[in-house]
């Protein structure tokens, strides 16, 4: 998988600033117009922030691979540390125990890591111990599913799952718009009903819908499995003799989902996935099925967070920016593919 996340956006602070800048600081850019006296220049532009600097020990926590979203937030870590002489990567094992989650966190700082990227298992139950390495004075770089509380983390950095929503919503809206279907059904294929993460991509995907005057007709979780992805599939095809358009929210259970289509031999609607599987990707290149598009929620972002860690803990700032210091939050943008951009992203995807 490639570790390059040039191609995505990051948002800081309300402004969209390119991957490429954000993570490997400053590059050859054009000289900027010289600023006026109230604007001041940023002390580390003409750096390289990848060059060799202060040996740093980065941790590494996240939940065990029980899907291909979460193995490839392992492998892009663990890829990216590699490429810097400067970093020693200390992972531990990955564990879906919330208590196991905490000890093996504990272990990292007990160990005096100078900075710690953690995924983890549930946001509010490993708060405390985020929190206890914020007080023991190593930096926390919270990956994705955030903690409550901020003085628990250093910098966020994560998906927009509300914006995933709004993606799909927005494509499956604009098609329907063109083809001229009124009144469509449209079903909605979840990932775990109960996680916040759920709710914002639901609610942008309802909330997208609206603009076009389109309302969900079927709504249903899978649980991020590919085994419930076909029986929820089966279920809402058996319940529904005509479909507009499906959104299911994750391509590894897409997998499941696309079994169930195609054991039913329907096709007279069409499908977008989640997350950005290269699966996905290259059914979507093909153009041989239901799924026309897939909306990205990318692993690189581990790969990003294993950066900023070795950036904050050599008390470096982003070279790209005015400030010296590294953003507290950054949320990447997710994208569309589409049979047409499909081959630009697939360097990105992971393998479900």
């Amino acid at each position: 998988m490639n570790k390059s996340v040039g191609r995505r956006g990051f948002l800081v602070s309300g402004a969209v600033v390119g991957a490429g800048a954000l993570v490997s600081a400053c590059t050859s850019n054009e000289p900027a117009a010289a600023p006026s006296s109230a604007a001041p220049q940023a002390t580390t532009a003409g750096t390289d922030n990848d060059q060799p600097g202060t040996k740093v020990v980065i941790g590494f926590s996240a939940p065990a691979a029980d899907h291909g979203w979460i193995a490839a937030i392992a492998k892009n870590a663990e890829s990216q540390a590699k490429q810097y002489s400067d970093v020693e990567f200390k992972p531990v094992e990955p564990t879906n125990d919330i208590n196991q989650q905490i000890s093996a966190v504990e272990s990292l700082i007990a160990a005096k890591v100078n900075a710690l990227v953690i995924l983890p298992n549930d946001g509010e139950q490993l708060n405390q111990v985020a929190r206890k390495a914020m007080d023991a004075g190593i930096p926390v770089i919270n990956l994705d599913r955030v903690f409550p509380e901020k003085l628990s983390y250093r910098t966020w950095i994560g998906g927009d799952n509300y914006g995933l929503g709004v993606a799909a919503g927005t494509y499956i809206g604009k098609t329907l718009k063109e083809k001229g279907v009124s009144n469509p059904v449209i079903l909605e294929i979840q990932g775990i009903a109960t996680l916040p993460l759920t709710q914002d991509r639901s609610k942008g995907f309802a909330d997208a819908l609206k603009t076009f005057g389109f309302t969900v007709t079927a709504q249903q979780d899978a649980k991020f499995t590919v085994e419930s992805g076909t029986q929820v599939a089966s279920n809402l095809l058996q319940a529904h003799k005509k479909i507009d358009a499906i959104w299911n929210h994750d391509d590894d259970q897409g997998i499941g989902v696309l079994a169930a289509i195609k054991e039913a031999n329907r096709s007279e609607f069409f499908m977008v996935g989640g997350a950005g599987s290269a699966n996905a990707m290259r059914d979507i290149q093909a153009d041989n099925g239901v799924l026309k598009a897939t909306v990205t929620y990318s692993p690189t972002m581990a790969s990003s967070a294993i950066k900023l860690a070795r950036l904050i803990a050599q008390g470096k700032g982003l070279s790209d920016l005015v400030e010296n210091t590294v953003p507290q939050s950054i949320t990447l943008a997710s994208e569309t593919i589409t049979k047409e951009n499909a081959q630009k992203y697939l360097p990105l995807g992971f393998e479900s």
